[in-house]
């Protein structure tokens, strides 16, 4: 295997840990052994990264903005012929790939493109393919493989993004976090570490939550919006779900979070984890919400999203219909009263995590793929 100097073109690197994108960088850069690796940071120092890692701290501050856009391609456009594989980790859009095509693309090595999700909701196919400019492609799934082929790419290698399992891993209840919710020791906690107001579940959750919790008064179940608030849309969502529950007088059963950043502690905290959403418009093919919450040997209840297909099955999770509020009251409850069956979701769950998207399996494809380059 030769040796490649690698710049990994993100976001800036820097806590707090509650990015997919940046999270898997992050972590691919302390996992990857055998290649000299740039990480781009802001000027706080990254802990736990190897020798063979040079970071870089280009950003000005922490946010992916306007400003910390312009620093990314001026750095890019300066260092054009530094390193024999630029390794580029966003999104792809409009609007950054034709920066990068005009005056940015590297005039030495080659290039790669880890394209976490096709946005096939926003672009038509001749769109994708332009935005689809590198020497080889990494998705995350094999549909996503497959719709590149369809779309002429052949250049195209499936790589699971890995996750870090000494990290997520299971762990007791964090009282301190219980505490943050207002909860009991003994609460049955499901959280939803989910979007306000992208991904279409936020209004289902809220009217099955109110109805069931007007129900059964005496239950012990308690409900987290574990949600980040990421614009002024999801600032207004959050305060008329807040609303609906003040009205309703059923406070004490939810909670809402904004930015943790112990993922794994918030996960550990929970009985249970939801994701049944009706869309991932603008999320990863492969949510890690939902790996990192089999990781730490949670039942997960998800939607039946043809996407989700690859990493969901009857052993690890259970799946309602999409946009059906009565069926996630009836397997959370379910889950509720049934723990022999939590347990196995959450061991099944563990284990297909370990097979599948263990960070170390990750990095040695992504080193190989650095090596053919």
């Amino acid at each position: 295997m030769s040796t490649k100097s690698v710049l990994l073109a993100t976001r800036p690197l820097c806590p707090p840990w509650d990015e997919a994108s940046k999270n898997f960088a992050y972590f691919l850069g302390r996992e990857v052994q055998n290649h000299n690796l740039t990480l781009l940071t802001t000027k706080e120092i990254l802990e736990g990264v190897p020798n063979t890692v040079k970071q870089e701290a280009i950003f000005s501050e922490r946010h992916f903005n306007l400003r910390t856009k312009i620093e990314l391609f001026l750095h890019l456009r300066k260092m054009r012929a530094s390193y024999d594989v630029t390794h580029y980790i966003f999104t792809p859009a409009k609007q950054n790939v034709r920066a990068i095509k005009s005056f940015a693309l590297p005039t030495k090595g080659k290039t790669l493109q880890t394209v976490a999700t096709l946005r096939d909701d926003l672009y038509s196919p001749q769109e994708l393919r332009s935005l689809l400019f590198a020497d080889h492609l990494v998705v995350y799934t094999d549909l996503s493989k497959e719709k590149l082929s369809r779309l002429g790419f052949h250049n195209v290698t499936r790589i699971y993004p890995g996750i870090d399992l000494t990290r997520y891993a299971p762990r007791e209840k964090n009282p301190d976090i219980l505490k943050q919710f207002g909860f009991e020791a003994s609460s049955f906690v499901v959280i939803y570490p989910g979007e306000y107001v992208r991904l279409g579940a936020t209004d289902m959750l809220t009217d099955a939550l109110v109805d069931f919790f007007t129900k059964n008064p005496t239950t012990d179940i308690r409900f987290v919006f574990a949600c980040r608030v990421k614009n002024e849309g999801d600032a207004k969502k959050k305060s008329e779900v807040q609303k609906r529950f003040i009205d309703a007088r059923l406070e004490k059963y939810i909670a809402f979070s904004d930015t943790i950043s112990d993922m794994p502690a918030l996960y550990n905290t929970a009985d249970v984890v939801a994701f049944p959403v009706g869309n991932l418009e603008g999320k990863f093919d492969v949510p890690l919400i939902i790996i990192e919450a089999y990781a730490c040997g949670k039942p997960v209840i998800l939607s039946d999203l043809p996407a989700f297909s690859e990493f969901a099955n009857e052993r690890i999770c259970v799946t309602i219909p999409k946009d059906s509020g009565e069926q996630f009251i009836k397997s959370m409850a379910y889950l509720r009263e049934n723990n022999e069956k939590r347990i196995s979701y959450g061991e099944n769950a563990r284990a297909f995590v370990e097979e599948h998207f263990d960070l170390k399996n990750t990095a040695l494809q992504y080193e190989e793929i650095y090596s053919s380059l």
